[in-house]
């Protein structure tokens, strides 16, 4: 995506995170913008505290008295099959300054959940979690919250032994926290779960939203290779884009309990565009952090 300033400079994004109708982009020259695409202003361009690094990920949160900052998960390494360290670290829109708010070695955000999901504020990741006595890992779901700068485990639906975790999204309306899983046996059925209730022990109340019974085998396998997808409460649907390599094409797909449409979007560039369940705000970060400059809407 690039999107252009009132000074006519290109400025290439990388990768977004959305936050409460404000973008949080991450420039090609490996710095970050928050950008309301509603009003068009910006933040100023923000360095990270060290160089750049492909294991790094981002999210824009904020906490209990609506002070928005911005959060960074450095992976010492690919953290898939054994532990690394992680730093994380937390930039103030007040002071214009970063700081390490913590580390561990129990966990890791594989490359494939780098994206997170922001709700109410927080951010949600699927993470790798490594038993204290092997390097062998299991699936489970982590919290930052950005009031108490601290990241914090959220229970799973049922028997999490029972089932592959694929992604986390929000619902359309209520901007609800989604899970969408998939039955270990070979029948491919894949369900998306919605999370009704957020207690404070971090513990969510799961009900099922939707289930898509006996998927085809190759749409199985696009939703287990990291997918971002969509899910509509009222029609009972998911969306969910693909671009397969052998074509340039982008293909949305809808898939329902009694449904399947495909959408070729056509030629979209090098990667499909990650969905978002976007809301216009006319929301400021704090007073001076924006109004730097402006930028008009984004040219793809």
């Amino acid at each position: 995506m690039i999107l252009f300033s009132t000074s006519s400079k290109e400025v290439g994004i990388r990768q977004v995170f959305h936050c409460d109708g404000l973008l949080l982009c991450t420039t090609m020259d490996n710095r970050l913008v928050v950008w309301n695409p509603c009003s068009g202003e910006t933040s100023r361009m923000i360095k990270p505290l060290n160089s750049y690094s492909s294991y790094d990920t981002y999210a824009l949160g904020k906490s209990s008295n609506n002070k928005y900052k911005i959060l960074r998960v450095h992976h010492h390494g690919p953290g898939y099959l054994e532990p690394c360290l992680v730093d994380y670290e937390i930039y103030d829109f007040t002071s214009n300054s970063w700081r390490v708010v913590g580390k561990t070695r129990e966990w890791s955000i594989p490359r494939m959940w780098r994206a997170g999901t922001s709700v109410n504020g927080n951010t949600y990741w699927l993470t790798f979690t490594f038993r204290q006595n092997g390097p062998r890992s299991r699936d489970t779901l982590r919290c930052f919250d950005f009031s108490t700068e601290r990241f914090g485990p959220v229970s799973l639906p049922g028997d999490p032994r029972s089932y592959y975790v694929f992604a986390l999204s929000v619902t359309r309306e209520e901007q609800k926290l989604c899970l969408l899983t998939s039955s270990r046996d070979e029948v491919y059925d894949i369900d998306v779960w919605m999370g009704t209730k957020i207690k404070s022990t971090g513990d969510i109340s799961w009900s099922k939203l939707l289930t898509v019974e006996r998927t085809q085998r190759y749409q199985f396998i696009t939703l287990r290779t990291g997918m971002s997808f969509l899910a509509d409460r009222e029609n009972k649907v998911l969306v969910h884009p693909t671009k397969y390599k052998i074509s340039s094409n982008c293909l949305l797909h809808i898939l329902g309990e009694d449904k399947y449409i495909q959408v070729d979007l056509h030629d979209v560039g090098f990667k499909c565009s990650l969905p978002v369940q976007y809301g216009p705000t006319l929301v400021q970060i704090q007073q001076g952090s924006l109004g730097v400059g402006t930028w008009k809407a984004p040219v793809t």
